[in-house]
């Protein structure tokens, strides 16, 4: 493991620039790329390294996301490792076929959620959120809509039980998503709708639920992204990477905004200096961080401050 370096300013591509505090609250680093493995692999696993470079480019905290059991004990097991890395514990809805392998139920699921909340996370304090939890309905190839709508609901018992904020998760949903979480608002304390693409009625809407937003690449695709990306209130964004994917790309409108180039290069010529170009890493806040501020037309410090604080108190670490 890499140890880990104080926090400081540094230069980056040819110039001299601030950097900013972050938290990255979506971090898969339980991903198999990780670990080194595209398919096949191509490097030893690097987490450290990854971390490492976060935070040089000032991501000083990250959320490593559980979207199923195993998911969450990697991601835990990972946050021990590194004095910055808080986790989640909960069902995606692409992993939703999860709960019923093997002849399980949902009941069972949950059970088997809260024996690994007891036994495997000794250190309850790293545990901040319920999910990856919600409904997707671009990605019915994984977990049709009749099974996502059966493992979504008893995230919300956890919730309660454990006092938990909710990480929530909605995919071109309409507004079928919103319902279901507006019958159970009072189950939870707060929660955040992350790596959103929503149209302006979703957004309105999670805002009137007094909950927060996720912003990453994918958020800022289109003008049209942007435009809406533009209308969330400071006082309700979050700024995530979602690495390994959700990148902002050349192809991207917000790419216009985007100042900071870091170095990578492709999987095949491995460079542990570098970003691998076959994946994100949490080191592109900083681009996601420069995009929200240009499309908002405000400094990067205002954003930055702003989402560090929505963090620091939606999970309760102030």
């Amino acid at each position: 493991m890499v140890p880990l370096r104080p926090f400081c300013s540094t230069s980056f591509t040819k110039r001299s620039k601030q950097i900013y505090k972050m938290f990255d609250i979506a971090a898969n680093l339980s991903d198999e790329k990780f670990s080194g493995i595209y398919g096949k692999r191509v490097h030893e696993p690097d987490h450290g390294i990854v971390v490492e470079r976060a935070r040089k480019y000032g991501v000083e905290r990250l959320l490593l996301v559980g979207g199923y059991i195993d998911d969450a004990k990697v991601s835990y097991d990972l946050a021990k490792k590194f004095g910055n890395c808080y986790v989640t514990i909960g069902v995606h809805p692409c992993r939703a076929t999860e709960v019923f392998k093997n002849g399980g139920t949902v009941e069972e699921y949950q059970e088997a959620i809260e024996r690994t909340i007891h036994d495997h996370f000794q250190d309850k304090s790293r545990l901040v959120a319920i999910g990856e939890c919600g409904l997707d309905y671009d990605r019915f190839q994984f977990a049709d809509k009749e099974t996502q709508m059966a493992v979504f609901p008893f995230h919300f018992e956890l919730a309660k039980k454990y006092e938990l904020p909710m990480y929530l998760h909605s995919r071109a949903t309409g507004l079928e998503f919103i319902n279901i979480v507006r019958e159970n608002r009072d189950m939870f304390p707060t929660g955040v709708v992350h790596s959103f693409t929503g149209e302006e009625d979703e957004l309105k809407e999670i805002i009137d639920l007094d909950l927060y937003v996720g912003v990453n690449g994918c958020s800022m695709k289109t003008e049209e992204n942007c435009e809406i990306v533009k209308k969330i209130p400071l006082e309700r964004i979050m700024l995530e990477s979602d690495c390994p994917y959700c990148d902002i790309r050349n192809s991207h409108f917000s790419s216009q905004y985007v100042k900071t180039k870091i170095p990578s290069v492709r999987k095949r010529r491995y460079n542990p200096n570098k970003m691998c170009k076959e994946r994100n890493e949490p080191c592109t806040m900083i681009q996601v961080l420069e995009a929200v501020a240009g499309i908002k037309g405000i400094p990067e410090k205002e954003v930055a401050e702003a989402a560090w604080s929505n963090t620091m108190r939606m999970f309760k670490l102030e």
